[in-house]
Parts: C-alpha cells; sequence; structure tokens
C-alpha cells in the first residue's frame, strides 16, 4: 500500500510546504501536558489559553519559528530547597507548538489566574481576480 502525499493530486499545486508542516506536527512533541483551550473571539481572532498553574511569567517563553507558534515552560530551580510531603502539582518543562496560517499573526500574551492567553489574529484575504491573455506560438 503507497502512502498518499499531496503531491499524489494534480490539481493541488504547491502545497509541498504544508504537507512538511503537518508531517512536522504530526511527529511534534505535544504530549498533553500542559492542556489548553483555543476559542474564536471573532471573524478574524482567536485565543490559546494554556494552564501554566506554578509557572511564572519568567518561566515561560512564546516564540514564533517557521510558521508555528511555540510556547516553552521551565521552572526555576529552587524547588531543591523545598520537602514535599505529597507532589501533585507538576513542575515538568514543557513545550507546545501551533501550526499557523499565512496571514496568522501573534498579537499579546497574557497570564490570569495561572492561565496563560495568547491571541492571535488573522489577516481578511483579499479576492483577486487576474486575467491571463493568451499569446499566438
Amino acid at each position: 500500500m503507497s502512502k498518499l502525499t499531496l503531491g499524489s493530486y494534480p490539481h493541488m499545486l504547491g502545497f509541498e510546504q504544508l504537507e512538511r508542516l503537518l508531517e512536522r506536527t504530526a511527529k511534534g512533541g505535544n504530549e498533553g501536558y500542559p492542556p489548553f483551550n483555543i476559542e474564536q473571539t471573532s471573524d478574524f481572532s482567536y485565543r490559546i489559553t494554556l494552564a501554566v498553574a506554578g509557572f511564572a511569567e519568567d518561566d515561560l517563553s512564546i516564540t514564533v519559528e517557521d510558521k508555528q507558534l511555540v510556547v516553552r515552560g521551565r521552572q526555576s530551580e529552587d524547588i531543591a530547597e523545598r520537602v514535599f510531603l505529597h507532589r501533585g502539582i507538576a513542575a515538568r518543562q514543557f513545550q507546545r507548538s501551533f501550526v499557523l496560517a499565512d496571514g496568522v499573526e501573534v498579537g499579546e500574551a497574557t497570564m490570569e489566574n495561572g492561565l496563560l492567553h495568547v491571541d492571535l489574529t488573522r489577516s481578511k484575504p483579499e479576492t483577486i481576480v487576474q486575467t491571463i491573455q493568451i499569446k499566438k506560438g
């Protein structure tokens, strides 16, 4: 059985980069932590909310790398001095990646009650009609 790719469809021209993004996302290390929500806040805006209890703003980084929004968390090492009788709150590092479509821009990020909110906006696509002249050969 052969693997179907976007290149297998003759009417799908120029989508090779999309296929690479999908493969990279499928292999990504998003293991379910931290949990997150994605909501549509208007026709052209979204909000990603990650549950990052126990992380301070300085423990988090948000970057855009090759059309991916990457959120990383690493808590400081001051925990070594503390003695836990029970440890039920995760203190592990994480990396969450979200693929961004063309025209999606990352806005502001805010921290509120252990939740990290990242706002995204998508530019309204222009309708372009182009007429191609046919030359006699």
